[in-house]
């Protein structure tokens, strides 16, 4: 996990999590996801920090 926070953008987020942009939409409006962070009128991204964890959280919940 990244010691400062900084914003992921889409392309990163995709490649972490392996899925398309159409099932992180569909987890963000599930609630299964960290909201993204508008940055302007055409750009947004998400807190390093959410992603992370969620990732741990979906890593923990298969033992």
């Amino acid at each position: 996990m990244p010691k400062k926070d900084h914003i992921i953008r889409k392309p990163e987020l995709l490649s972490i999590f392996g899925v398309s942009h159409a099932t992180i939409w569909r987890w963000e409006k599930a609630g299964l996801f960290p909201q993204r962070i508008s940055l302007g009128p055409n750009s947004s991204g998400w807190l390093a920090s959410e992603v992370y964890t969620r990732l741990k959280e979906m890593a923990d919940s298969r033992k």
